[in-house]
């Protein structure tokens, strides 16, 4: 059962499929519906209608053989056959009759010939086995039998009929595909182009045509995606203003200290702090610049963080162990990897100190998965409430814990984020099961950069 509702899942999540099955439910009740309503309202004038035919034909047939000339009946009878398909037998005591059709239409037929050609007329719907309609009359005293096809008197039948609804069931349903894509296309689009923005990238606008509803509704997201983006690039211009009018005074800053005279205690915090700002206003000039024509190539991935491992473990409160298996290459941009990986052996330093400890053990895996290479980093830290996992990645974003700490913007997991949905990776944040954060990169092997 969970593997039947998992194939058909298909029906429940897309908005065409309800659609068109709910429409092309409506339509195939509706056509049933008049169907039966037409066959029962219209059962009773064609059973009459068909009854005068037959009294008609009856009536016109025993004229004619009672006055023609007896020599001439015999012309009359293969003209009657031949040329109206109406054909005329003796009755005789011997023949082998069999019922008609037993139903309410028949009933009704019956019961109007008889009111008319006398109630001693009787119907077969085969004798001597042959098949038709027979109805008999009287000659004076002498009975004959007087054969019609049956498709003349039974009209439409029930595989025309069938025929006719399923042309009309097949009309109906082309007409729900259509419907149903009518509905179903702009929203497709607004889908899609959803989809485009949450994963960083600006969508072409939406036509604005069609429906009122629809273009309105187009023309308010176009808007939204307008501002979003006026938004973003004045973002961007005022963190990179604020940003390199920073970096003047930064320096001026610095050089005034080397020149001062400060003990070293004092020299040294300053020189600190001065860095710290400088690092913040790196992170913020990062994160602002733009994205667009950056060209990929192939990258040796495992010698890279080998690099940054080695780099890291320089430092004199950070210990390393590296899992790294040889030959791993991703198509990417090498200067962006090295700040994936940097950004995050450098959150490990600050925020993930072994308990206890002044030291960071940091874990730097790398291995290939399918079409995907992976990067695990992680820490023996404290770790992160699993509420706050998800927010981590949002810019500006510290947790109390390391608010207090005050050397950093919280933009350095935002440009991670940033820089892995550049490449069509993933991200992922969990906690390990002795303590600590673990960060999951994965990114494709081949592809390009978005």
């Amino acid at each position: 059962m969970p593997f039947i509702g998992n194939r058909f899942g298909w029906l429940k999540s897309g908005l065409f499929w309800r659609t068109f099955f709910l429409l092309a439910f409506l339509i195939t009740a509706s056509i049933l519906a008049w169907v039966t309503s037409f066959r029962i309202v219209e059962r009773t004038p064609r059973a009459q209608q068909m009854a005068a035919q037959v009294i008609s034909i009856v009536t016109i047939t025993r004229a004619a053989l009672t006055h023609s000339a007896p020599e001439l009946r015999r012309e009359l009878l293969f003209d009657l056959a031949s040329n109206e398909g109406i054909r005329i037998y003796p009755l005789e005591a011997s023949d082998v009759v069999g019922p008609p059709p037993d139903n309410e239409l028949m009933q009704v037929l019956e019961t109007n010939v008889k009111a008319r050609l006398g109630s001693d007329t009787k119907f077969a719907g085969r004798v001597n086995d042959v098949g038709g309609f027979w109805v008999s009359f009287k000659i004076e005293e002498d009975e004959y039998w007087l054969r019609l096809d049956r498709e003349r008197i039974e009209g439409v039948s029930n595989i025309q009929w069938l025929g006719f609804g399923t042309a009309a069931l097949t009309l109906s349903l082309l007409g729900a595909v259509f419907i149903s894509r009518l509905i179903n296309q702009p929203l497709s689009r607004i889908a899609t182009a959803t989809q485009a923005i949450a994963k960083g990238r600006w969508p072409e606008p939406l036509p604005e045509r069609g429906p009122t509803e629809i273009r309105d509704a187009n023309r308010s997201f176009n808007q939204m995606v307008a501002d979003l983006n006026r938004v973003e690039s004045d973002r961007a211009v005022i963190l990179a203003g604020i940003s390199h009018d920073l970096r003047t005074p930064l320096a001026r800053m610095q050089l005034e200290v080397e020149m001062a005279q400060l003990p070293d205690e004092a020299r040294l915090g300053m020189q600190s702090d001065l860095a710290q700002m400088d690092a913040i206003i790196g992170q913020f000039l990062e994160y602002a610049r733009p994205s667009e024509n950056i060209q990929g190539a192939s990258v040796d991935l495992s010698g890279l963080l080998s690099d940054c491992a080695r780099e890291a473990g320089r430092q004199q409160d950070v210990r390393v162990q590296t899992n790294i298996s040889p030959e791993v290459n991703v198509f990417g941009h090498a200067t962006d990897l090295t700040r994936i990986v940097s950004n995050l052996i450098e959150n490990a330093r600050r925020y993930g100190k072994t308990p206890n400890t002044n030291t960071a053990d940091i874990e730097i895996a790398c291995r290939s998965e399918g079409n995907q290479a992976v990067i695990e980093i992680s820490d023996n830290g404290p770790g992160v409430p699993e509420k706050e996992l998800d927010r981590l990645l949002r810019p500006f974003t510290r947790l109390d814990t390391a608010r207090g700490q005050a050397n950093g913007a919280g933009l350095g997991l935002a440009i991670v984020d940033r820089i892995v949905k550049r490449h069509r990776g993933t991200i992922r944040l969990s906690n390990k099961n002795g303590g600590g954060l673990r960060v999951r990169v994965s990114i494709p092997i081949t592809g390009a950069l978005s």
